[in-house]
C-alpha cells in the first residue's frame, strides 16, 4: 500500500528533497508509458517470457515427469540430477550460465571450437540473443521445479483410473491426456499460478548478467533501477511496481476464480 501511495508522488531516494514530497496524481504513470523508452521493451520481454515457460519449459518438465514415472532403471539418478538447480537461487544460476556462456572460456563456446577466438558468441553480450540464452537459463531451474510437482501428482493418481482406461481400449496417449492429467486439476493449477508469477517476477538472472540493460529489460529490473543508486526517482519506480503488481494480479485472479467456480458447481 506504502508503495502504491509513493507512485503518486514525486518521492526520491534523497530525503532531504528540496521542497519535500508532493502529490503528482497520475504523472508518473503518464511517464513511463509516454516518455520512459525501456518500458515497452520490458513488457514485451515479461510476455515472453511468460510464453517460452508456458509453452517450452514446463511441458518439458511435465514430458521428464511422465518418462520418470514409468520406474526407470536409476530414475532417483535422473530426478537429483533436475532437482539439483531448484535448489540453487536463480542468482546463483545466473552465475553458473555466465560460466557456460563465456565467449574466452566458456563450454559451450569451448565445444563450439570458438572460445576466446573471434568468432566466440557473447551470449549475453548480444542483444539480440541475450534474452533468449537468459531463457534457458531459467529454464533449468523451472524444468526440474515443474518436474517435481508433476512427479507428485502422478503418482497420487487413482492407478484404477488407467485400469479402467485400458480395458476400454484407450491408447497410452489417450489415457494420459483424457484421464490422467484432467485428474491432475490441483497440480496443475499451482502449476499455471507458478509459471505466471515467476515469468512477471523474473529479476535474479538479468540482473546478474547486466542489470537488465541492454536487450534484457525486464519490469522488476526497472523497477530497482528506479529505486536503487543515486539520483533515482522512487515515485517511478513505486509506479513501476504497481504496475507489475497489478498485471500480475490479472491472469491469476482470473484463472483461479473460473476454477474455483467450477469446483463448486
Amino acid at each position: 500500500l506504502l508503495s502504491v501511495g509513493l507512485s503518486f508522488t514525486n518521492a526520491r531516494l534523497d530525503i532531504s528533497q528540496p521542497g519535500g514530497v508532493h502529490f503528482v496524481g497520475t504523472s508518473n504513470y503518464q511517464f513511463i508509458a509516454q516518455s520512459y523508452p525501456p518500458f515497452v521493451p520490458a513488457i514485451e520481454h515479461n510476455v515472453i517470457w511468460l510464453l517460452f515457460l508456458t509453452f517450452i519449459a514446463t511441458p518439458l518438465g511435465l514430458l521428464i515427469a511422465v518418462l520418470l514415472d514409468f520406474n526407470l532403471r536409476g530414475s532417483w539418478i535422473y530426478q537429483s540430477v533436475f532437482f539439483i538447480p531448484v535448489m540453487l537461487s536463480l542468482a546463483l544460476v545466473g552465475i553458473i550460465w555466465q560460466l557456460m556462456y563465456s565467449s574466452d572460456s566458456g563450454l559451450i563456446n569451448s565445444v563450439l571450437g570458438t572460445a576466446g577466438k573471434p568468432g566466440a558468441i557473447d551470449w549475453f553480450g548480444n542483444s539480440k540473443i541475450n534474452l533468449w540464452a537468459a531463457l534457458v537459463a531459467t529454464s533449468w531451474k523451472h524444468v526440474g521445479y515443474i518436474m517435481i510437482l508433476y512427479l507428485a501428482g502422478l503418482k497420487g493418481v487413482d492407478p484404477t483410473l488407467k485400469e479402467a482406461a485400458a480395458i476400454d481400449g484407450a491408447t497410452a496417449a489417450q489415457t494420459f491426456f483424457r484421464v490422467v492429467f484432467p485428474a491432475m486439476r490441483p497440480i496443475n493449477i499451482i502449476v499455471v499460478v507458478i509459471t505466471v508469477i515467476e515469468a512477471l517476477r523474473a529479476f535474479d538472472i538479468v540482473y546478474i548478467i547486466n542489470r537488465g540493460t541492454n536487450g534484457l529489460e525486464l519490469v522488476s529490473a526497472l523497477v530497482v533501477q528506479n529505486l536503487v543508486g543515486e539520483g533515482t526517482n522512487i515515485g517511478v519506480g513505486a509506479a513501476l511496481a504497481t504496475v507489475l503488481l497489478i498485471v500480475s494480479l490479472v491472469p491469476i485472479t482470473i484463472y483461479l476464480g473460473r476454477t474455483f467456480r467450477k469446483e463448486m458447481r
